[in-house]
């Protein structure tokens, strides 16, 4: 076969495909997940530069064509753990390549609550992790959750007690100076002595703070509201087994137009009739879909030693049998898409929105999260099959970083 012969084929694979080259330049078509119209998006220097409508349907792809999913909680994947006393860059760079291959294009690396040195350890690794050339474009910050949240069981959840504490401004400037600055979310307990002041303080420096892993009153919950605070984490987990059923932290939140909750709809954190009257209350506009994937997420099930705990894998979620409670989830984001579809009926539209969209919006990050003309080129091409998001093709900055015919 000559030379000749093998470029042809290769173009035309990558037509196939939903992929072409011209002048230096890359085109990439599908079916847009917006309107289901098909499109070409011209692609240069790693930015949409043209969005072009095809005139006959039915000529290209057959693959949607979605911006890149955005998770902003996520404590590991594939093994690597964020929070975890190996971690290192060539780790960060084997989640980051994983969570590709889930259509992640852009992710937040999280931190739970743990020793001091260990964090500001690892918020330096991941600093570096995000100026890497390979990988740092899928890193635009990191999420903290913790060490400032309740101590009382069941509304830490998994989070150790002996490192909980109650908020401090002189710390947390040590572990965002350790991050080199690229702490973009926190998440704290509002009813904590000083956490009003602390949120001010946050919201003061740019960063984003998120209610969670709290049981704070009406009352807690408006001040901290009132200070800056502006998304709930995980609406309906971190909470306790048993609450009062009038005053307890998640109808305040849930009442609140100013509060953005985010949900792990992966159909096990939550119960079909608890995502359903969220998605009521909230709406596509505020809702934020994220994984909270372990680093145990991907692995095959069984008992871990995670942390000082004692987990329980499943095939579903992660479990700390200690406490009754659940540990973190066991699946990418990509796996909520077809669940908040399956239970709340919205489109392809609405659900890639609160997987993307939304994130980009709360956390300013104005390059992501849409498809336009100037947006950064993350991308995804995919199918859904019986209600499942899969994978076909990821694009980081115009780059195809994941294809699954490789």
């Amino acid at each position: 076969m000559n030379i000749k012969r093998i470029s042809i084929m290769a173009i035309s694979l990558l037509v196939n495909l939903g992929i072409s080259q011209q002048d230096g330049k890359s085109k990439v078509q599908g079916v847009l997940f917006s309107d289901g119209e098909e499109v070409a998006l011209a692609i240069s220097n790693g930015e949409i530069s043209s969005i072009s409508r095809q005139n006959q349907v039915g000529n290209g792809s057959d693959l949607y064509l979605a911006p890149g999913l955005i998770d902003i909680q996520i404590n590991g994947y594939m093994g690597v753990d964020f929070s975890g006393p190996d971690l290192s860059v060539e780790r960060v760079r084997k989640a980051t390549k994983a969570l590709w291959k889930a259509g992640v294009t852009s992710y937040l690396p999280t931190i739970i609550t743990s020793d001091l040195a260990r964090m500001k350890r690892n918020f330096a690794i991941l600093a570096q992790a995000q100026k890497d050339p390979e990988i740092g474009k899928s890193i635009p910050g990191f999420h903290l959750e913790g060490p400032y949240i309740s101590p009382v069981k069941g509304f830490r959840g998994a989070h150790l007690e002996k490192y909980i504490k109650n908020p401090d401004w002189e710390e947390f400037m040590e572990l965002q100076e350790a991050a080199n600055n690229g702490i973009r979310l926190i998440t704290l307990a509002p009813e904590l002595e000083g956490a009003i002041a602390f949120i001010r303080n946050c919201v003061a420096t740019g960063v984003t703070v998120s209610l969670g892993h709290h049981n704070g009153s009406a009352e807690d919950i408006t001040a901290a509201v009132d200070a800056g605070a502006k998304m709930a984490t995980h609406l309906g987990n971190g909470c306790a087994n048993e609450i009062n059923r009038h005053h307890n932290p998640i109808w305040p939140q849930l009442s609140d137009d100013r509060i953005t909750p985010s949900i792990i709809a992966d159909g096990f954190h939550l119960t079909k009739e608890e995502v359903r009257s969220f998605y009521k209350v909230k709406g596509a506009d505020k809702t934020i879909l994220v994984s909270d994937a372990l680093d145990l997420a991907g692995l095959p099930p069984g008992e871990y030693i995670r942390g000082e705990r004692s987990l329980l894998l499943t095939s579903n979620v992660v479990k700390l049998p200690k406490e009754n409670v659940l540990a973190g989830a066991a699946s990418p984001i990509s796996a909520c898409i077809g669940v908040i579809m399956d239970y709340t009926q919205c489109g392809i539209k609405e659900a890639v929105q609160m997987a993307s969209t939304n994130p980009a919006k709360l956390l300013s990050l104005q390059d992501l999260g849409e498809i336009g003309q100037g947006k950064q080129a993350n991308l995804v091409l995919f199918k859904l099959e019986n209600n499942k998001m899969v994978i076909h093709k990821t694009f980081v900055a115009g780059k195809l970083v994941y294809s699954k015919d490789d």
